[in-house]
């Protein structure tokens, strides 16, 4: 598995950002796929996954609302439109495919992770 991600930017608080993450080895189709991030000085924390088939998303309560996570088996690639950005939103965002077929929240449950792909928002 050779994951992606790309779509960061600066962007203003308020604004949108949609990241994408393309699996370039197409193995990831019957898996799970998430998204993490990481600001300087904190430890990387969930923020959205999606079941194999897309029929099923979970979010953390910090992002939900504003965030909708998304994929296209089809192109191997996972999404997260990110609308009504905030400061506290600034962090490295990082793609990941599951050991399961199930969406999670848990790091653990994550085998193969992207290089991140930087979003600063400025307020």
């Amino acid at each position: 598995v050779q994951l992606q991600a790309s779509g960061g930017g600066l962007v203003q608080a308020g604004g949108s950002l949609k990241l994408s993450c393309a699996d370039s080895k197409r193995t990831s189709s019957n898996n799970a796929l998430g998204w993490f991030r990481q600001a300087p000085g904190k430890e990387r924390e969930f923020v959205s996954s999606i079941s194999w088939r897309g029929g099923d998303t979970v979010y953390a309560s910090s992002v939900k609302g504003r965030f909708t996570i998304s994929r296209d088996n089809a192109k191997n690639t996972v999404y997260l439109q990110m609308n009504d950005l905030k400061p506290e939103d600034t962090a490295v965002y990082y793609c990941a495919v599951s050991r399961y077929s199930v969406r999670s929240s848990s790091r653990e449950d994550y085998q193969y992770w992207g290089q991140g792909t930087q979003v600063t928002v400025s307020s």
